[in-house]
């Protein structure tokens, strides 16, 4: 942070989710540090390297935006009163409608939601509160004919993001989960999410969580969600009554400007197409590898030279992809300047 110039913007993505994390950050480096310094296993100077504390952080930063569906109460406080809602899509997409239905009964009543989602090659998301339930309506689930799959924590980021490929190209049409299924699932052919035991007050069950799992299927034309409940908590009544609040905006503005909703269309490869959550990169290929054929072979060292500073300069920016693409531009340059290839 000491890099950044006084007048740098800084953008807190999910900040209901950031900022707690950053808060607790020096926290939990300090107490595991003064264990090990307490047993002999570090000197005391290793608490000397760690991260901010929060405070620290506060200073550092000047100008801040948060950005979140669920904004926590210490962003609205700094924000005083300057905040800026993102309500209407362009797609003209509507918050899903939110139903509660009873306790009793939920799973055969969830069966059938689900049968007829799956009929109209849909998808559905269902979390649960604990790893044994969500384990046991997998199986559930799946003694029943219902194509499922199970999405818990211990599966790595790979693993995780090949699950949700697998979901949107219609090879099972339901994911269980617990609370993974809230920020930054994307997933576009998803039009139901049902929460089992939403009267189960607690983190998983706050307003703001409820909101953000009832997102996921704010994606499809069709979405809709269901709370599986015997009471209406406060956190349930609040996210029902944001959820209606913004609906009434967003069907409002499609009236008066007379749009059409349309489910979100996304390509499916995307979802793998981060360098960052893959273990092998495969490097494409110059857009116009030809361009090099043209370049007289005295002037080879030249733009090798240019393009090596340009490597470099890449890697120094973490652009590695853009690196590794001049890395291998160069090595077929050196090839023709030593005539081991020539141009066809």
């Amino acid at each position: 942070m000491d890099y950044l110039p006084r007048d740098a913007l800084v953008i807190i993505d999910e900040s209901h989710q950031t900022v707690p994390q950053v808060r607790g950050m020096y926290h939990g480096d300090r107490s595991r540090k003064e264990t090990l310094v307490e047993y002999g296993f570090r000197l005391p100077s290793a608490l000397d390297n760690r991260p901010l504390n929060f405070a620290e952080f506060e200073r550092a930063v000047n100008q801040v935006i948060y950005v979140s569906a669920t904004p926590g109460p210490y962003e609205l406080k700094r924000a005083g009163g300057r905040v800026v809602e993102q309500i209407i899509r362009p797609t003209g997409l509507i918050d899903p409608p939110i139903a509660v239905r009873a306790i009793k009964g939920q799973i055969d009543d969830l069966i059938h939601e689900i049968r007829g989602r799956a009929a109209a090659d849909q998808r559905v998301l269902v979390t649960t509160l604990t790893k044994r339930m969500a384990e046991d309506l997998t199986d559930y689930l799946a003694e029943a004919g219902i194509r499922v799959r199970y999405l818990h924590s211990d599966i790595d980021t790979l693993e995780r993001n090949e699950i949700i490929r697998d979901l949107r190209l219609g090879k099972f049409d339901v994911l269980v989960g617990i609370n993974l299924l809230r920020e930054g699932l994307d997933i576009p052919e998803v039009s139901l999410v049902a929460i089992l035991d939403a009267d189960k007050e607690g983190f998983l069950r706050s307003s703001g969580s409820l909101i953000q799992t009832s997102g996921r299927a704010a994606r499809n034309v069709e979405g809709r969600v269901l709370f599986y409940a015997d009471t209406v908590t406060d956190a349930m009544r609040e996210a029902m009554a944001e959820t209606e609040r913004r609906r009434a905006m967003q069907t409002a503005y499609n009236r008066e400007h007379g749009i059409t909703p349309e489910s979100i269309k996304k390509s499916i490869q995307d979802i793998l197409g981060s360098i960052y959550e893959r273990d092998y990169y495969t490097v494409p290929k110059e857009t116009d590898p030809a361009a090099d054929a043209y370049v007289p072979r005295e002037n080879l060292p030249a733009l090798i030279s240019t393009l090596e500073k340009e490597m470099k300069a890449a890697a120094k920016k973490l652009e590695f992809e853009r690196a590794a693409e001049l890395r291998d531009r160069i090595r077929l340059l050196e090839r023709r300047r030593l005539g081991i290839l020539d141009p066809v």
